[in-house]
């Protein structure tokens, strides 16, 4: 049995600077042999960034996932040379980067896909058509997705859509960790968002008072990224290397 961590949207300096504390005894208390980090809100503001990237990747991550934002800041384009550094695999032919990681292990490989959803998102390849042309050209037994996506059905319609295709399958975007974790037709690991990594007592990351004025007024407002005590949401998923099936998967929040 193997084990991989899959933590949700870490979010600005504060997200990337509590990751860094929090990652090892994580590790070490769960026994991860693999790490995975949504990383597409680490830079302050939003994006991805050479310095949040590192900063990730210091910390003790294998692969860093993206969304929406991959692409927001111009130097995130050399950003997706890195390998272990993928967007969703649905965006268009000739974008920089690749939607897919696959990491060898020596006796086993885990292979990582990102993939975007379509509803009230950009306007992208139909995610569906474009994970079976993925599972298709795919030798790893253990696959995993990060499926950022905003529709709890568009999500939930995806996890039976590829129930006992892949190992596990896990929801990012909405910054709100949701309580239904399962194991899906006894094979394939679920949860509709995994949450985020950031300022606790915020919206989304957002300072709540500025997210207020904006609802508030319907007028313009400049967002900046809250500051207090953080938390840490994700989830372990313990899975059999060898066929690819998940046997558990457990919610973590650490504050």
């Amino acid at each position: 049995m193997k084990r991989l961590l899959f933590i949700g949207d870490v979010v600005g300096s504060l997200g990337c600077q509590f990751l860094s504390e929090k990652l090892p005894a994580i590790k070490r208390k769960y026994d991860i042999d693999i790490t995975v980090v949504n990383g597409e809100n680490s830079a302050q503001g939003n994006g991805i960034t050479h310095s949040s990237a590192e900063s990730i990747i210091r910390s003790g991550v294998d692969i860093i996932t993206t969304g929406n934002h991959a692409f927001r800041r111009h130097e995130s384009h050399e950003l997706f040379e890195n390998s272990y550094i993928i967007r969703p695999a649905n965006y268009p032919d000739g974008t920089p980067g690749s939607g897919i990681c696959t990491l060898d292990m020596g006796s086993f490989s885990v292979t990582v896909i990102n993939l975007m959803g379509v509803v009230y998102m950009d306007s992208l390849d139909n995610p569906f058509m474009k994970i079976d042309e993925i599972l298709s050209d795919i030798d790893s037994r253990n696959i995993f997705l990060d499926f950022h996506a905003e529709a709890t059905s568009e999500k939930k319609s995806m996890g039976f859509y590829l129930a006992e295709r892949v190992t596990g399958i896990f929801g990012t975007h909405t910054h709100v960790q949701t309580a239904d974790e399962t194991i899906l037709k006894g094979h394939t690991a679920y949860i509709t968002d995994a949450g985020m990594t950031g300022v606790e007592l915020s919206c989304l990351g957002v300072d709540y008072q500025l997210t207020i004025e904006h609802m508030r007024s319907h007028m313009p407002v400049k967002f900046r990224g809250a500051e207090g005590k953080c938390f840490l949401c994700g989830v372990v998923v313990e899975f059999d290397e060898k066929c690819g099936k998940a046997h558990s998967i457990q919610r973590i929040i650490v504050r």
